[in-house]
């Protein structure tokens, strides 16, 4: 479960890649349909969301380090560690521009993730779990946001965290160029095959990303 060489037969669209999103869906559907009947266990639905995410974020590094694989290209620099950092701040103290710039980058994002993912191991492999566990409850926590603790997103939301994104993405590129890493995916598409792939390459590349970020 835990081997770096064992279990990497990760097949897209294979039944536990497919069972295991349409586990995700239907949680989705019951923390949207039910949220008033879950509204007594708004407690429990919110601190295991910030374990989960805090979990999944420190264990990965623990495994990397164990297994003598981390190097500096697993700095917590990715999109989905950002919109961990996000939700684990908005648990502990609210903050409605914070909110807005989470909406966007922790619904879909995760999501499209999940659909393809930049993964090699298959399940019951940790990293397969990590994986979708991690990418599942940062857009879980967004909705939590939502219908539980009722935050809302003004239209000038769309353009202010359009423009907070960007902002962010100026050091991270420079932070590539030094380092020799792919943080944010801005130097190049995903090694796996994933909808990056077919965002081109060159400036139609950053073009295209800037137009799906959009």
């Amino acid at each position: 479960m835990f081997s770096v060489t064992e279990m990497q037969d990760f097949t897209l669209f294979s039944v536990p890649h497919v069972i295991t999103f349409l586990l995700f869906l239907v949680t989705c559907f019951i923390l949207i349909h039910y949220r008033t009947s879950l509204k007594p266990y708004q407690a429990v639905i919110k601190w295991s969301l910030f374990i989960i995410l805090i979990v999944c974020e420190v264990s990965h590094h623990v495994w990397l380090i164990m297994t003598k694989q981390w190097e500096v290209a697993d700095l917590p620099l990715q999109l989905c560690s950002l919109s961990t950092f996000l939700c684990l701040y908005l648990f502990l103290k609210g903050n409605q521009k914070i909110f807005q710039l989470l909406f966007f980058i922790g619904l879909l994002p995760p999501i499209l993730s999940m659909v393809t993912p930049e993964l090699e191991y298959q399940f019951p492999h940790y990293r397969f779990l990590k994986y979708f566990l991690h990418h599942s409850a940062i857009p879980l926590a967004v909705l939590y946001f939502l219908h539980f603790e009722g935050y809302r997103l003004p239209k000038k939301a769309i353009i202010t965290s359009f423009v907070t994104i960007n902002i962010i993405a100026v050091p991270i590129f420079f932070i590539n160029q030094l380092l020799d890493t792919n943080f944010f995916f801005l130097a190049n598409p995903s090694e796996a095959k994933t909808i990056l792939s077919f965002f081109g390459s060159g400036i139609w590349y950053y073009i295209n990303l800037e137009i799906a970020a959009l």
